[in-house]
């Protein structure tokens, strides 16, 4: 499996001090590639406020003279067939264990958690759920794909079916089509699939999306609660 350094725990944005957490659900933010901590942090103000909110650091550097930081490599994203490929759908598994290590070492385990992920880290997120179903609540997924290949906890996955939203932008042409065509079918088998493409909207966020990212995310509170 690929090498992926452990998450530096000291980078890790809170939208609250650790005295406010406890009994509260939390929201792990995973940018995308070549950003940063701050990118999706910015997003707080427009999320429910009910939910903790942490945004995490990815642990790469992505090759000069891209900024910021990077889950994964991008070699094999593009291509489905190739050695390249799985290299890459194991380096999202690194990186899904290394996500799933930093809540181990930073949150209580019986924490409600959902993961809200931006293009790689959209990716990251799916995969997180993959490898552990019963231990995340749901997941926002922005321009994210699932990434090919089948992980022994996938039939526990699609019995408990937990809600996901995935949301992308129809004039999106930084993912792959061959990426977006798997996830569109195999999303619905796994998961409680909702969400929307968004006519013209390229690879970013709108207004329009971040509406519906918090009716989904009060819709998960109101679960949660009950």
């Amino acid at each position: 499996m690929s090498e992926i350094p452990a998450l530096d725990d000291a980078a890790a944005l809170w939208s609250c001090p650790p005295e406010e957490r406890a009994g509260r659900p939390l929201l792990i933010l995973l940018h995308g590639y070549g950003s940063h901590e701050g990118d999706l942090f910015r997003l707080v103000p427009f999320l429910p406020p009910e939910f903790v909110v942490a945004a995490v650091r990815a642990p790469l550097s992505p090759p000069f003279p891209a900024p910021g930081w990077s889950w994964f490599p991008i070699e094999g994203v593009a291509d489905a067939a190739s050695t390249a490929a799985a290299d890459a759908s194991a380096a999202v598994t690194a990186a899904a264990e290394s996500l799933r290590a930093w809540l181990g070492r930073t949150t209580d385990p019986a924490t409600a958690v959902g993961l809200l992920g931006f293009s790689q880290g959209g990716a990251v997120a799916l995969q997180a759920l993959r490898l552990a179903p019963e231990r995340f609540s749901f997941v926002v997924n922005l321009a994210g794909f699932v990434v090919p290949g089948e992980l022994p906890t996938d039939a526990a996955l699609a019995e408990l079916r937990p809600p996901v939203f995935w949301g992308r932008g129809a004039r999106d042409e930084v993912i792959p089509p061959g990426r977006i065509a798997h996830t569109t079918e195999w999303l619905p088998r796994h998961v409680d699939l909702s969400g929307r493409v968004y006519p013209g909207l390229t690879h970013s966020v709108s207004e329009e999306e971040l509406a519906d990212v918090r009716a989904f995310l009060e819709k998960r509170l109101g679960d949660l609660s009950g």
